[in-house]
């Protein structure tokens, strides 16, 4: 009925009194709905239109409020476009000659808003005023150009001016969203369009009346003028006009693309509805706001476009104040938001705080208040599909501790909106940014908060480098300095009087006295709750839990180069998990199993009786498999209960309150739905627990990994826990679907408070469900490998006492290693290898550094990268790939792999190989395990070779750590053969014959045996390689002569190493002590001293020819 009256009220005859109402969507409660003109009987004489929403028609102010219901939508037109002037406007003699043209067919090339766009021009060329006999006349303003008016309403202004279009580019500057980005597919169609009907012409389609508009000279001339492609007709949202609230242009520094400025005399001029909509959207630029009429969300101008794009919205000239607009009932509203957001958008809504009945009883011209009551982004969202990864938005604040040595502390803040947690703390870095990218690296944002001209060059870098790592894009968004600084004391204050934090399980105060570099952390925390406050989130910031964060707190360190280099979280290739450690280890059934298990990958443990403690637990599920199966079906019942916990806290107190009644009824419904899936999930967990108390050795075992509260008894959580079943079951019985009333919302709020008492242990319950998950999924992994799995035997750190015999150093011996990810399509295992690296603890000592050569695709950096691994799985308290492993702890995992740029961030090849080599000189320790993949190949042969000699040297002789070198620097192999502390290994090949009999050399195929063996590779093979990627022949044999009249140019420059096989870097370093020493006076040097030295350097040479020999 309602779509049959909207179409009869567009066959109706204006209403020749100057009263005559239009359909805009005011705010007066009369009426409750559009207003609409009387029907009278269909007159066929004349040209009969409908009242669109771009006329300059006479309507009062007063006229286009109290709207509750969304505008006549304008009919579609159905004829074809063949259809002429003549023949639209030929004879009055019928009623369906006098409106054909009204239906003209458009082009099939227009979209939705262009055909809605085509009946825009009418009123860039004429005002149009009514006539009494109900006809449209055309008037050119007395030969004078039609004044525009900024007012976004269309009622006449004070001095009978009609106000106009006012057309803008579609690119209008604005936040760096995604809507404010260019629309290509839509610019593409008006181009065509001004190919078909040029410049004035594109928009028109055959219609009488525009046709006698095109014949005006006047209006013609006028139309040459206003070029209207679709933008915004407003004049403060040109581009070429646009400013901030603070009047700045795009190109002034401090431009806040977040605002927007509003002419104060326009805004006077607006409806009660506009001003509304207006004043909130002009400080939410970077929103699509959603605006509430009757039982619809409307959006409009900017937010339309994104709306006609990405929702495929058809879009009208309707809605407050005749304005572009689009628009969907109130029933699908949560669904559009859950897309939008999706997207990436920022997505705002403005409700109706009373219904029209309430305006009424107010008043007849009462307004009906509106008000900006949620904000949801991708980085806050905390329902709806959302996964299981933990959803972070992070603030940090950069400051400048040490010019000389570039010291750089960063302080950060950041939340889990859905879980109710705020992290906060300090980190020191250098100008390579490791630890800030090992932050970024854990945390995982979804929207990073700084200061637009708070952050160096080098920091900036970092943000795209490591928020462009996964196959999701992190939102940047920078935010204006603040200029009124406050001091701890200040923050802390601000805190308190807001009543922050107060569901913290401990005194925020101990958490924010306890860290490093305090006043730094909290300009970044007060900027997060900045953010947080602008987005309506205070029911967060209220109830939220606040904890210390340590990037690097007594673990493994992995920065964040590392974990990309290993593929930690994400694979190289694409972005996404396949082929990461992570989705190795994930066969966790619950939620918060998945991230916990991400929590203990980013901080491996160093300390052995802890590892130890995990790894006797996932012993024990692998010895009972019964239990493992068992409680795998319990976890499976259990849904996600940190996130339910999070949004029960977060209801306690909340501002729903002061939300309308259907607004607030559904809230409350969602709200029992939380609280009867929180505790049914408990149960199940509960459950679990009580079953694996039966167990009483798994249970000691467990206690030691996580802290298990009181079950059973008085006090115990698990009678507690039945009495709120009871009170479900009794007056909830419905709770997935349920109906709240005034009663049951209100013992449903004593029902929240109860359990929110003992929310400090139900967080323990949680926990240590997780645990067990993740625990559990460690032995699944064992479980289901298709090679052997061991469980390491983990040493301390080296240490070293008074006496040099007494020193242990590291020691990394594994055997039948294989890389866990690298299995064939057909299940085949990777071949396994031994590494043996330092001190072996039950035999003889071993050179703690590899120098690995080999062929091009021999398994080089599968065997590092396997390494490397396996160190983490062990100290994750994991089970590792191979056949035994032992290892010391390993305090620094350094990687630099791969040969990649980043053209992004202005990095070359060799640039960032010099970085992360940098990174290992200044940081490594004799406890790091040190990972260099063909370091020096980015840059000229001898620059490179010089480079790789004399990092390996450094590392090997002062740093003395574990160290892994895969290089094709074939020299070094000769400088060091005879180094005591390095071993030279290679990957194995072989070649065999394609014709299957012996023949010349060029017949050879190179075959790759994957097996690492003593010895240096003689060469790379690199021309086979060549030949197997499908060089042509011809090019490879040309290759082959060149490299042979090279080597014979070349081999000159390291004839030196080629005599140095049998005298390494080390006795060089001998003989120049030696040399030292007996130039040296005898008054120079005490005697004793001069003993000490040539003792010491006896037994350096005494331990190199015991390892030589054995």
């Amino acid at each position: 009925m309602q779509r049959q009256r909207s179409i009869l009220s567009f066959f109706q005859k204006p209403s020749p009194t100057p009263a005559c109402q239009g359909s805009g969507s005011g705010e007066a409660a009369e009426g409750g709905g559009s207003q609409r003109f009387p029907m009278k009987k269909m007159e066929c004489e004349g040209d009969v239109s409908m009242l669109s929403a771009d006329r300059a028609v006479t309507i009062s102010p007063d006229e286009v409020r109290g709207t509750d219901t969304p505008p006549e939508k304008v009919p579609r037109r159905v004829l074809s476009s063949g259809v002429t002037a003549g023949e639209a406007a030929g004879g009055a003699s019928s009623l369906f000659s006098s409106i054909m043209h009204k239906f003209v067919k458009v082009d099939d090339r227009e979209s939705a808003g262009d055909r809605c766009r085509a009946a825009d021009v009418s009123s860039d060329v004429s005002s149009v005023s009514l006539k009494a006999n109900g006809l449209q006349e055309c008037r050119p303003n007395n030969g004078q150009p039609l004044e525009r008016d900024p007012v976004f309403s269309f009622s006449e202004t004070a001095d009978g001016r009609s106000v106009g279009d006012t057309s803008v580019d579609d690119d209008v500057l604005g936040p760096e969203t995604p809507g404010m980005r260019p629309i290509l597919p839509r610019l593409k169609r008006v181009q065509e369009d001004r190919l078909m009907f040029g410049d004035n012409e594109r928009s028109l389609v055959a219609s009488n009346k525009r046709l006698k508009l095109l014949q005006d000279p006047i209006c013609e001339e006028k139309g040459k003028g206003n070029d209207v492609d679709g933008g915004s007709k407003f004049e403060w949202l040109d581009s070429s006009r646009i400013k901030d609230a603070n009047g700045r242009r795009p190109n002034d520094p401090l431009y806040d693309k977040k605002t927007l400025y509003i002419p104060p005399d326009t805004l006077q001029k607006m409806s009660a509805s506009q001003k509304q909509y207006w004043s909130v959207k002009s400080q939410y630029m970077d929103v699509v706001l959603f605006f509430k009429v009757g039982k619809f969300y409307e959006l409009y101008e900017l937010d339309a476009e994104i709306g006609h794009n990405e929702l495929d919205w058809k879009m009208t000239v309707s809605g407050v104040g005749k304005c572009r607009q689009v628009g969907i009932s109130e029933s699908g509203i949560d669904d559009a938001i859950q897309k939008l957001v999706a997207r990436g958008y920022k997505v705002g809504r403005m409700e109706q705080l009373e219904t029209s009945e309430q305006a009424k009883a107010r008043g007849a011209n009462s307004i009906i208040p509106r008000k900006l009551v949620q904000v949801v982004t991708p980085s806050t969202a905390s329902e709806g599909n959302i996964g299981p990864d933990a959803v972070h938005l992070l603030a940090i604040k950069e400051v400048q501790v040490g010019i000389e040595n570039s010291s750089t502390v960063y302080g950060f803040a950041f939340v889990d909106c859905a879980a109710l947690r705020f992290w906060v703390g300090t980190i020191s870095d250098d100008a390579s940014c490791t630890a800030l990218g090992a932050l970024l690296m854990q945390v995982s944002p979804k929207e990073v908060v700084y200061e637009s001209k708070g952050l160096s060059r080098e920091a900036q870098k970092a943000l795209r480098k490591y928020t462009l790592t996964g196959s999701t894009a992190v939102q940047l968004t920078p935010v204006l300095q603040i200029t009124d600084n406050m001091d701890a004391c200040e923050v802390k204050n601000m805190i308190q009087t807001n009543s922050y934090f107060r569901g913290s399980s401990e005194s925020w105060n101990c958490v924010l006295d306890g860290l490093t570099n305090c006043d730094i952390a909290l300009t970044a925390l007060r900027r997060l709750i900045s953010h947080l406050s602008r987005l309506k989130l205070e029911d967060v910031l209220k109830n939220g839990d606040i904890l210390p964060y340590q990037v690097y707190r007594s673990c493994l360190r992995m920065d964040g180069q590392t974990m990309v280099n290993l593929e930690i979280f994400n694979n190289n290739f694409d972005g996404g998990l396949s082929g990461t450690l992570y989705k190795y280890l994930d066969n966790c059934v619950t939620p918060t199993g998945k991230r916990l298990l991400r929590r203990w990958i980013c901080h491996p443990l160093k300390d052995v009786g802890s590892i130890k403690n995990r790894l006797d637990v996932v012993e024990e599920f692998l010895s009972n498999s019964e239990i493992m199966k068992v409680s795998g079906q319990y976890l499976q019942k259990i849904p996600d209960l940190e996130r339910l916990l999070g949004r029960i806290k977060a209801s306690v107190q909340s501002t729903a309150s002061l939300l309308p009644a259907l607004l607030g009824k559904k809230m409350l419904k969602q709200w029992l739905k939380a609280f009867g899936r929180l505790v049914k999930g408990l149960r199940s967990g509960m459950d679990l627990l009580l079953l694996l108390q039966k167990e009483s050795h798994l249970t000691s075992l467990l206690c030691k990994v996580c802290k298990l509260p009181e079950l059973v008894g008085k006090d115990g959580l698990e009678l507690f826990l039945s009495q709120f079943e009871a009170a479900i079951d009794s007056d909830f019985p419905n709770y997935q679907n349920q109906d709240m009333t005034e009663e049951n919302a209100e013992t449903l709020a004593i029902l929240i408070e109860l359990l929110i008492e003992r929310a400090a242990q139900w967080s323990e319950v949680i926990h240590a469900l997780s645990c067990i998950d993740v625990l559990r999924s460690f032995a699944v992994t064992a479980t289901l490998s298709v090679g052997s799995m061991a469980k390491p035997v983990i040493f301390p750190e080296s240490k070293s006492t008074s006496h040099d015999q007494d020193r242990k150093g590291p020691i990394l011996k594994i055997r039948g290693l294989w890389h866990p990810f690298a299995v064939a399509a057909d299940g085949q295992l990777p071949v396994p290898n031994d590494i043996l690296l330092g001190e072996d603890r039950c035999s003889s000592r071993h050179p703690c550094s590899l120098l690995l050569t080999g062929p091009n695709m021999g398994g080089k950096s599968t065997l590092l990268r396997a390494t490397c691994l396996a160190v983490i799985l062990a100290q994750l308290g994991c089970y590792v790939p191979c056949e035994t492993c032992e290892l010391s702890l390993v305090d620094t995992i350094f990687t630099r792999l791969g040969a990649t740029d980043r053209i992004m961030t202005g990095e070359s090849t060799f640039l960032i190989e010099c970085t992360e080599t940098a990174s290992v000189l200044q940081n490594a320790t004799q406890d790091s395990l040190v990972i260099l993949d063909e370091l020096g190949r980015g840059t000229s042969t001898f620059d490179g070779y010089a480079i790789a000699y004399s990092v390996f040297r450094h590392l090997v002789e002062k740093v003395q750590c574990r160290l892994l070198f895969a290089t094709h620097y074939h020299p070094l192999t000769k400088e060091f053969s005879s180094h005591p502390r390095v071993t030279l290994q290679h990957m194995a090949c072989a070649f065999r014959s394609r014709t299957g009999h012996q023949s010349s050399s060029s017949d050879q195929e190179l075959v790759f045996l994957y097996r690492l063996t003593e010895g240096p590779c003689p060469e790379s093979y690199g021309l086979q390689v060549a030949l197997m990627a499908g060089i042509p022949d011809r090019v490879v044999e040309t290759a082959s002569e060149a490299a042979r009249a090279m080597k014979r140019l070349v081999g000159e420059n390291f004839r030196t190493s080629e005599q140095r096989s049998e005298f390494s870097s080390l006795h060089e370093e001998w003989l120049k002590m030696l040399v030292g020493i007996s130039r040296i006076e005898e008054d120079a040097i005490e005697e004793e001293d001069l003993y000490v030295t040539l003792l010491c350097l006896w037994h350096e040479l005494k331990l190199s020819c015991r390892s030589h020999s054995s």
